[in-house]
């Protein structure tokens, strides 16, 4: 059987997103390779996606992983380029910054940011970023957030993470235009998957003042993951994307664009903050 003339590199394949969208990929004949940070994780998603799914064991944040990794794709391409780098994988824990420890809100950075940057540079020569290439460039499509231009309390870390996104992106679209390479940015609302089953623990917040607006949060925001999009419906877009001849350089995938992001956008930040304030409880009494 002939192999696969398009490729993908997934960070984060291991649920979620980015699970369906190596299923996806596969399904529209790519040849995906996935980034996992488990060998159980691996050995079943090889068994479950079939031959044209590779795993790449690795953390986003582990330097020398990443390189192993970007090695063993350019064996595997031989003097094929890569098509895409889809960088999916990232963390969201929620809690107040007054209080959420610095470790916590390091990591966001060491992972949404750092860590991206870090794959991207491992995998940017094969996607023709490098002197000499005279195949078709690929691209990359950078999973950011609705909260990168919207911000939500008890999500500062995130927040700022998916904020420092959209520059480091808007910048290497500058750069990789050197490349012909596009760099597109996602900014995606909320959808229905496992990122929040774990990411907002109130518990060590619960003898502060913010105790009370947190719970409010949280319940907004189970309300709106049973109302958001699925992650099939996400992976079709993100496919959508990748394959589209000239693609925009931003795409807000949500529920609903209107409410969920030009909304907030047009609203003077005076005006937002107020209703937050109201909404949540966040105002002095």
């Amino acid at each position: 059987m002939a192999e696969p003339s398009k490729s993908v590199v997934i960070t984060g394949v291991s649920s979620g997103v980015g699970l369906a969208a190596a299923r996806a990929f596969l399904a529209r004949g790519y040849r995906v390779f996935g980034s996992i940070r488990r060998d159980a994780d691996a050995e079943q998603l090889r068994a479950e996606l079939g031959p044209n799914f590779m795993p790449l064991l690795f953390d986003v944040t582990d330097a020398e992983a990443v390189a192993r990794a970007a090695t063993d794709v350019a064996h595997a391409l031989g003097t094929r380029p890569l098509t895409g780098l889809l960088n999916n994988a990232g963390i969201a824990f929620g809690g107040p910054l007054q209080h959420q420890p610095l470790d916590v809100i390091r990591q966001h950075f060491e992972v949404n940011v750092l860590g991206l940057i870090q794959v991207t540079q491992a995998f940017l020569p094969l996607l023709g970023a490098r002197a000499g290439f005279a195949g078709h460039p690929g691209r990359v499509l950078n999973m950011g957030s609705v909260s990168g231009q919207v911000a939500s309390p008890f999500l500062g870390a995130y927040v700022g993470s998916k904020h420092a996104l959209e520059g480091v992106t808007a910048t290497w679209r500058r750069e990789l235009g050197l490349f012909g390479i596009p760099v597109v940015l996602i900014g995606l609302g909320v959808t229905q998957t496992p990122i929040w089953d774990k990411g907002i623990d109130l518990g060590p917040y619960a003898h502060t003042p913010y105790h009370g607006p947190a719970r409010r949060f949280l319940g907004f925001i189970n309300k709106t993951r049973s109302q958001g999009l699925t992650p099939e419906y996400v992976a079709g877009r993100l496919v959508q994307i990748m394959e589209t001849p000239r693609p925009k350089l931003r795409y807000t995938i949500a529920a609903d664009v209107f409410r969920a992001y030009i909304v907030p956008r047009l609203l003077p930040a005076r005006a937002l903050d107020w209703l937050l304030a109201r909404g949540l409880g966040l105002k002095a009494s």
